[in-house]
């Protein structure tokens, strides 16, 4: 179980299949593997051993894959870096990890300066980028070109393969080692139980410094499959790749998913050849759910949950259980039952497994869950306890196994002592026709402890008022669960993986409380 086995397999089956295309930029496997065998040449001349830490920031590129694969090659680790952080972040997650080389492209090659004065571990720099390489930094294609290549370390099993970072309890980002045998399990079991797609071209949106977009990428890399790669996600640049290059499977986050789906640009003639769509990383919302399954008849739809604890899905609801009686009967809410290779559990408070039907927390246990947490032991035995990796998401099994998330806990909102689930709000604000995006949290409340707010965003050219939103909530909710307050801000705070960003949200609202909602 090791991540270069996949390249090894596509190059002796298939070498001349295309393996990446970004751009104007297309390489076989053949090809691929050859650049891959001498950059991990030229970082292993640089010093770089086993175990030793290599970071990237960078958008996402064909480099960017071969980055991944040569630092395994290596025998090394990958710590891909946030490309939305701030530089003290960045240095942060640098200085933690002790990464010693550094990969930045085009867009930050201007922070590099500022990089080396507050990250003093990185003594290397190599430019990825398509302009000329500045001044104290290595040219990546003249390293490739110049460097001799060398074996595959094949480092495999519970050795470390990467380091991702995110967000931390104690005010920093706390690095998620995970190793190459929980990225093949995590991918393995969910090509075995949504099948496997055999000549897929995927697409890339998703960043690769993200869980979501690293594990695609080792999942396409294990099948041997063509993927096409776009810096980031714009709805235009998704259109353009699947109509030129004849995409067949895209992974998108819902708030993508839906900027695509309101794009002028959008036809769904252009996107002919989708053959599947898979979605997850955040809750969607089944007013646009149901939108997407209507406007894409005949294309398998699945979705994934899982966290970057556990080096992406744990489990999907899979392309049956998005049919007609699916969504009439309310499965195709569900996120899916445990995957192949992992147990779930819901639980109370005191660990105890709660009735079916009852909502507590989701916890994990299998070979996808990670090693631990880069030197935070304390945090590592908090969150895997007993074993059992502690997800901090809220739901419940129903009687055939069927997982159903209804929050993050700590998104709960919990007025005069009643528990409301933002998700469920939010479907059903979605619902409206003026709202194009929405968000509930809760803020400080001096008579109900909180109260339920909506942030929303509503569509181009639509107006509606409080009164009629939260008229429109009471026709599906009970009154405690309907929005007291809103705001309408023009748009969302997204993460870089597409994700609404609620503690931005709360923060004006819980700025000097003595209580804060994270």
């Amino acid at each position: 179980m090791n991540l270069t086995q996949g390249l090894h397999r596509a190059r002796q089956n298939h070498p001349d299949r295309m393996a990446t295309i970004f751009g104007e930029r297309q390489q076989s496997f053949q090809q691929m593997a050859e650049r891959v065998a001498r950059l991990a040449g030229a970082l292993r001349s640089l010093g770089l051993g086993a175990n030793d830490r290599i970071a990237m920031l960078a958008l996402n590129s064909d480099r960017y894959v071969e980055y991944f694969q040569a630092a395994w090659w290596a025998g090394a680790v990958a710590n891909p870096v946030n490309t939305r952080w701030s530089l003290s972040e960045i240095a942060y997650s640098l200085n933690d990890c002790d990464s010693q080389v550094l990969i930045v492209d085009d867009q930050f090659a201007g922070m590099v300066d500022a990089i080396r004065e507050q990250a003093p571990c990185v003594r290397t720099i190599i430019h990825a980028g398509e302009q000329a390489t500045p001044p104290g930094m290595l040219g990546y294609e003249e390293l490739i070109a110049a460097a001799a290549p060398v074996e595959d370390a094949m480092r495999g099993g519970d050795d470390l393969a990467a380091i991702l970072y995110t967000g931390g309890t104690t005010g920093f980002p706390k690095g998620v080692m995970l190793s190459h045998a929980n990225f093949w399990i995590a991918s393995i079991a969910r090509m075995a139980e949504m099948g496997g797609q055999p000549g897929s071209i995927s697409l890339i949106a998703t960043p690769l410094f993200h869980v979501g977009g690293a594990g695609r990428l080792v999942g396409q890399s294990i099948g041997g499959n063509t993927v096409v790669i776009v810096p980031s996600f714009t709805a235009e640049g998704v259109l353009d790749a699947v109509e030129r290059h004849a995409v067949t499977d895209l992974m998108l986050v819902p708030t993508m998913l839906q900027m695509l789906l309101d794009h002028p640009r959008f036809e769904r003639r252009k996107m002919a050849t989708i053959r599947r769509i898979s979605y997850g990383a955040s809750p969607i919302s089944l007013p646009l759910l149901e939108r997407t399954l209507d406007l894409f008849p005949g294309v398998e739809f699945a979705s994934a949950y899982g966290m970057t604890e556990t080096a992406a899905a744990v489990c999907g609801n899979p392309p049956a259980n998005h049919g007609p009686e699916a969504r009439a009967s309310g499965l195709v809410k569900s996120v899916g039952r445990a995957g192949y290779g992992c147990e779930i559990r819901v639980v109370d408070a005191d660990g105890e497994e709660v009735p079916r039907g009852a909502v507590g927390e989701v916890i994990i246990r299998g070979g996808c869950v990670m090693l631990g947490y880069w030197k935070k032991p304390e945090e590592t035995a908090a969150a895997l306890r007993g074993g059992w990796l502690h997800t901090g998401d809220g739901g419940y099994l129903d009687a055939d196994g069927h997982l159903y998330i209804v929050d993050r806990i700590k998104d709960m909102i919990v007025t005069g002592g009643e528990n409301v689930y933002s998700a469920e709000v939010e479907n059903v604000l979605a619902r409206h026709p003026a709202v194009a995006m929405c968000a509930v949290i809760g803020i400080p409340s001096a008579q109900w402890g909180e109260s339920v707010h909506a942030v929303v965003v509503l569509r181009t050219g639509a107006q509606a008022r409080e009164d009629d939103l939260r008229s429109h909530c009471k026709t599906a909710l009970a009154g405690y669960k309907c929005p007291k307050s809103f705001d309408f801000p023009e748009a969302m705070p997204l993460s870089a993986a597409g994700k609404v960003v609620k503690t931005q949200l709360r923060e004006p609202y819980w700025r000097g409380q003595s209580r804060k909602v994270n």
